[in-house]
Order: structure tokens, then sequence, then C-alpha cells
């Protein structure tokens, strides 16, 4: 007799990708652009998303949805750079934001008023991988206080995702960082990565950034 063992991640994952499908379809039919930004701890997302809040809040309608494993925090960080509600998701341990979490956070978010949302997942580059969420692209971001071998210790998520920021660069004349090595290794693992180089504290670099998230908000309306 032919057995057949179905995996429980298997189900699980299949579920996910149907509900990351719907946030999809919805996000698309708004025509709001998403993105899931993802990195390491303390590469620093939330910092970046702290000065792009500050630089585009006034200009352009952002939502933004933050998961971490036990604390609040960055979601009140963000909440006090908007006037927008900022979902915040606490994932009890779990490594990861979901579909089903995006979707559910989607409940309470005006669409109709919004223009760009950015999801910030959990410091992990190993979990969130696997995981589609439904945003229109990951956004994986690094430091220059972390390794420049990211990218080859983890190469899934930099060939999942479609851009790269370095971030932490006006801290590059106190590091031994090699620049020109980690952006080879992040191509070798990724020939079509856009790669920006951003200093969230000083805001060096900022102006190429956020040229990117207005032509994609203005993208999304034309489309």
């Amino acid at each position: 007799m032919a057995i057949r063992t179905i995996d429980v991640r298997e189900r699980v994952m299949a579920r996910n990708d149907e509900l990351a499908a719907e946030v999809r379809r919805r996000l698309a039919g708004a025509g709001i652009p998403s993105f899931n930004l993802v990195s390491s701890p303390g590469a620093g997302k939330t910092a970046l998303l702290e000065r792009t809040l500050d630089a585009l809040g006034h200009e352009l309608e952002i939502a933004v949805v933050t998961g971490d494993v036990q604390t609040q925090n960055d979601a009140e960080r963000l909440a006090r750079r908007t006037t927008r509600l900022v979902q915040a998701v606490v994932t009890g341990g779990a490594c990861h934001l979901d579909a089903r979490q995006v979707m559910e956070s989607l409940a309470a978010i005006d669409l109709e008023r919004t223009q760009l949302l950015f999801i910030e997942n959990v410091g992990n580059l190993v979990c969130p991988a696997s995981w589609d969420l439904g945003e229109t692209a990951k956004i994986v971001v690094m430091s220059v206080t972390e390794g420049e071998d990211k990218p080859l210790k983890y190469p899934k998520m930099f060939r999942e995702a479609k851009y790269a920021v370095l971030n932490k660069v006006d801290l590059l004349p106190y590091v031994p960082f090699d620049v020109e090595r980690a952006l080879a290794m992040a191509l070798e693992v990724n020939p079509h990565l856009r790669i920006f180089r951003t200093s969230a504290l000083t805001g060096r670099g900022m102006s190429e950034w956020l040229d990117f998230l207005r032509a994609q908000a203005r993208q999304a309306v034309e489309a």
C-alpha cells in the first residue's frame, strides 16, 4: 500500500500563499506599492523608516505595519513620526510575520488614503525569506557594522529581495568594512539587486532612497 505523508509545514505554507495572493490583489486594486523590510536585528530598519516618515510623511500617505517578537517599541517609535495609525504585530516568539497578520492589519488601514505601505518584519534573515506577505517587493537592509559576507551567509534572503539598503555608511571611517566587497557579494547572489547606500542617522544617501519611493508611488497610480 502506498503511503503519502503530508507535511504540516507544507499545508501552512500553502495557506499563507493563498492569503498573500489576496493581500497582493487588494493592494494592487488600491494602487498601493508595499515593501517588506527585512534585516538582522540592529541593521537600522526602524531608523530608516523614521527618517523616511519625517521626509515624506507630509507628501505621501504612508501606512506602516511593524512586527516584533515581544514588544511594541518599534511601533511606538514610528507612531511618533506620523499621524497615521501604526499597526503593531507582536509575534509572541515567532521569527517572522505571515500573510494572515498582514491581512488582519489591512482591516484597520484606510486603503483609499494610502499611497505606500511598509511592512517592517521581525529582525531575522532566515525565516522571513520563505514567507510571502503579499508585498510588492522585499527590501533587505544590512549595515556596515555587520560582516561583508552577509549575502553569502543568507543567500535566500538576498535572492528573494529586489532591493537592498546598505545602512550606517556614516560609520565607515570607524569600522573595518569593505563596501565594494560587500556589494560584490550581494550582486553575486542576486545580480538584479538595486542597492542604496544610506545613513538613517545623518541623512546621507537618503535623497536617492526617497526619490525611489516617490517614483514607486507615482508609478502605482499611473499603472
